[in-house]
């Protein structure tokens, strides 16, 4: 077995049962196009291949190639390079499919700028299957008066209805992280919501800029006494915070500053 590099963020999933698992919970048919990214030594891989879609996997480890150009065939194509330098565009560009699925296990000290980054693409991908830090999964799908809601659980549901599907113990990998895991469900949303995206996203960053302060207080150059009627509408007076307002309130507000 290859040993992990740290410099790389690289826990091996071992644990046959959480590859199941994983699996199980991305479902492309044969004529969709499903994405690996950090296939590391194939163990989920193999079992994606039984899909019978067609795959593209990004491995930015060379010294797993033993591993990987195994599995390569006229499906699957093994692609050694950094996903955030990658031209997924480029790559797919020939590729004649119908839904796009992404699955990975995530570098933890790079997962929000990795996901940030495939939304960015504007790609239209169906679903993204994610193994990350417990910690990142609970604040990507916290719900409102919750100490992990913020910014980036807004800007995330903007695009996604993101679910938690189950934890995963740091004992199910080589080497052990520090850390316990989780594996998230990203699935596109029906509808857009109805707002000025740059506006909305600019309101709940604003919102949140210092979470311990009132809304008032991180909203200080805005008029925030167009932005009271809103709230006194959902009975929450000046002295809320950013966490106690849902989805719809920063909606609305952001329709009318």
């Amino acid at each position: 077995m290859v040993k992990a590099k740290k410099t790389l963020g690289q826990n091996f999933l071992i644990d046959q049962n959480i590859i199941n698992k994983i699996s199980d919970n991305i479902n492309p048919e044969e004529d969709d196009l499903l994405i690996e990214i950090g296939p590391g030594m194939g163990a989920l891989t193999k079992y994606l291949q039984q899909k019978n879609c067609q795959m593209i996997c990004y491995e930015i480890d060379t010294d797993l190639k033993p591993y990987l150009n195994n599995l390569e065939n006229n499906r699957t194509k093994i692609i050694y390079q950094d996903i955030l330098k990658s031209n997924i565009k480029e790559d797919i560009k020939d590729i004649k499919y119908h839904h796009l699925y992404i699955v990975g296990n995530l570098p933890y000290y790079i997962t929000t700028p990795i996901i940030k980054y495939l939304i960015n693409l504007d790609l239209d991908i169906q679903e993204m299957v994610f193994m990350v830090q417990e910690e990142v999964a609970d604040r990507f799908t916290a719900l409102p008066g919750t100490s992990n809601y913020s910014s980036i659980t807004l800007y995330l549901k903007y695009y996604y209805n993101v679910i938690k599907l189950f934890k995963v113990s740091k004992k199910c990998f080589n080497p052990m992280p520090k850390v316990e895991s989780a594996i998230i469900k990203f699935t596109k949303r029906a509808t857009k919501l109805d707002v000025n995206k740059e506006v909305y996203f600019k309101l709940i960053n604003d919102s949140f800029k210092m979470k311990r302060k009132t809304l008032k207080n991180n909203l200080s150059n805005y008029d925030f006494d167009k932005i009271l009627d809103v709230l006194n509408k959902y009975q929450l007076d000046e002295n809320v915070r950013a966490e106690q307002l849902d989805e719809e309130v920063f909606q609305e507000i952001s329709k009318i500053i």
